[in-house]
């Protein structure tokens, strides 16, 4: 499925991207501002005219959580801009639309996106991982919470912020079976009472070569999987301040609806 803002534009083409759309905004009676995730130039203002009309062929594209190819236009001879202008989009397919929790996870991971990477800053060693846990909880949605602790994994490896997950960050050394190590945002992997295990970082430290999907199948196996959500939970919530994510309160509050048997 494409669609196209149509002719009679003189504009100049800047090729086609790989992209999620992360959220939007009205920006007129007819048009959308789009925040979005592109694997070539990570994040993009966008606006796309037109795309709120009802005869707009926008409107079925331009869903979150799906996977896009578009393209952008400007006029001849204008310098590089912030806000970019959406000429076409066309949906590629590949799995619904994520539905319930897996739906309210799938904003989180946007939100994470929007509240921690500058735009036009390219990032495109997390869009394909991005890709994978999205797909992910559209297509099993029963382990939302292992795509997610994998993709928080991946995104703070790719920004930076993750030490290596085999070496005690102060001691410079292996670490130490039987003894437990928590993840601090400032010093790293240290020892903690109240931490993973030694061998339960040892075994992420070797998944996160093979990316997300490779994480998925640590975690699945992990006995310690609940105990690593507040821990990456806690280094987010340090690089993201004092304003909560709105989508963290909104699955807080679909979780505690849910029967105590379907929680995890």
């Amino acid at each position: 499925m494409a669609a196209s803002l149509g002719a009679g534009v003189a504009v100049s083409r800047t090729g086609a991207f790989s992209a999620y759309v992360l959220h939007s905004y009205d920006w007129s009676d007819s048009s959308l501002v789009l925040d979005l995730f592109t694997r070539e130039q990570g994040r993009l203002a966008v606006v796309a005219k037109g795309a709120k009309r009802p005869t707009s062929q926008l409107r079925a594209v331009l869903l979150p959580l799906q996977r896009l190819q578009v393209q952008f236009t400007r006029g001849k001879g204008q310098e590089p801009v912030e806000v970019q202008t959406l000429r076409s989009a066309e949906w590629l397919g590949g799995h619904p639309l994520p539905q319930g929790p897996a739906l309210l996870a799938g904003y989180y991971l946007n939100e994470l996106l929007m509240r921690l990477l500058p735009r036009s800053q390219p990032h495109p060693g997390l869009f394909e991982p991005y890709a994978a846990a999205v797909a992910g909880l559209a297509l099993n949605p029963e382990s939302t919470d292992t795509w997610l602790r994998a993709f928080e994994l991946m995104l703070l490896q790719e920004l930076g912020w993750l030490p290596d997950l085999a070496q005690d960050s102060l001691q410079q050394g292996a670490l130490r079976a039987g003894r437990a190590y928590g993840l601090s945002p400032e010093l790293g992997l240290v020892s903690a009472a109240d931490g993973l295990g030694a061998a339960a970082w040892q075994a992420l430290a070797a998944a996160l070569p093979e990316g997300v999907p490779g994480l998925v199948r640590c975690l699945a196996g992990l006995a310690e999987r609940a105990a690593l959500k507040p821990v990456l939970r806690g280094v987010l919530q340090y690089h993201l301040g004092h304003q909560p994510l709105r989508s963290r309160q909104v699955l807080h509050q679909a979780h505690d609806l849910l029967p105590p048997s379907s929680r995890r």
